[in-house]
């Protein structure tokens, strides 16, 4: 959702227009939330391991025409230690990039892919699949410069001219025999997200799919909202275990009656938040969990941050 083209998909993929309008709630709760360290309250459950780290996409803080390093100032003073960025062909922007986050410690921690829509890896034509692994090597060249760990990656399309059984024969050749070789001599993990591409539609599922890769630079992008439209992101998160190393978070009310969902806030949909913190806990996730939702301003990511502590001590993330 930070490109258009992943825009453009999700927009068609909805059973009907999207109410993506939730105007950020700010109110009196914020001066009582919990700091930005994560400390939790008295009585708050204990979770082992270490705790999640939070993250942001750089497309959140608004307005969009502010200047990189402003965008990285708003969003340390928010709480933020990390931020998501998506593929940046421009050299200057990237390098702009790198000095933000030098500047400002909030460390780049991922890349989000931007040719995987366009140019999906299962097609049958050689030039889309070109284009999509240099996608994928452009994502990587970002990775390396701005010392991020992952790259995000949908692996393949199923739609009317790709079967599902190809989509998963194809992807797995291209990933496997023209990405992972440079991506494992970089040290730089291939993670591969579901989001509403007809593929990879359990979590059964998705862990074959990694597990067939046999190598530790394929791992699991975790979404929690994307796959509340096929189970509970919950059974997700303990079915793939430490094959998770990236997460992102958002929340989505569903009618599914009517074939209709509407963005939220976080805390303000249909996710069972308090035991989605207990399956973190039970696999011992403590990686970046990036927040994926609409932007705004200062102020507004201010209480998305808290909303987010909320959810780490073990709360509801609203009050």
């Amino acid at each position: 959702m930070s490109n258009s083209s992943r825009r453009s998909f999700l927009k068609s993929a909805a059973a009907a227009p999207i109410a993506a309008a939730f105007a950020p709630s700010i109110t009196s709760s914020l001066s009582a939330a919990l700091p930005a360290s994560g400390m939790q309250p008295m009585g708050a459950p204990a979770y082992s391991g270490g705790t999640p780290k939070k993250s942001m996409l750089i497309s959140l803080v608004q307005p969009k025409e502010l200047p990189i390093a402003d965008k990285f100032k708003v969003a340390r003073d928010a709480g933020f230690v990390a931020m998501e960025m998506h593929t940046v062909e421009d050299q200057a922007e990237a390098e702009a990039a790198k000095k933000a986050s030098e500047e400002t410690g909030v460390k780049i921690h991922s890349v989000m892919n931007a040719a995987h829509w366009r140019s999906p890896l299962s097609s049958s034509d050689p030039e889309v699949v070109n284009k999509s692994v240099a996608g994928m090597e452009t994502s990587l060249k970002n990775a390396v410069l701005w010392g991020a760990g992952a790259v995000l990656l949908v692996p393949a399309v199923v739609d009317a001219k790709t079967s599902y059984e190809d989509a998963w024969k194809r992807s797995h050749q291209v990933i496997r025999e023209r990405l992972l070789p440079k991506y494992q001599e970089q040290k730089v993990i291939i993670a591969v997200e579901e989001v509403w591409n007809k593929f990879l539609l359990s979590p059964l599922e998705m862990a074959r799919y990694i597990d067939e890769f046999k190598s530790e630079w394929v791992k699991a992008y975790m979404d929690v909202g994307n796959v509340v439209f096929y189970g509970f992101p919950q059974d997700w998160i303990r079915t793939l275990g430490k094959r998770i190393v990236r997460m992102h978070l958002k929340d989505f009310k569903l009618d599914r009656g009517a074939g209709r969902f509407e963005w939220k806030n976080l805390g303000e949909g249909d996710i069972d938040w308090v035991d989605v913190r207990k399956a973190m806990s039970e696999i011992g996730y403590d990686g970046y969990m990036t927040i994926e939702i609409a932007g705004g301003d200062a102020t507004y990511l201010k209480d998305v941050s808290a909303r987010i502590d909320r959810f780490l001590s073990g709360q509801k993330p609203v009050t």
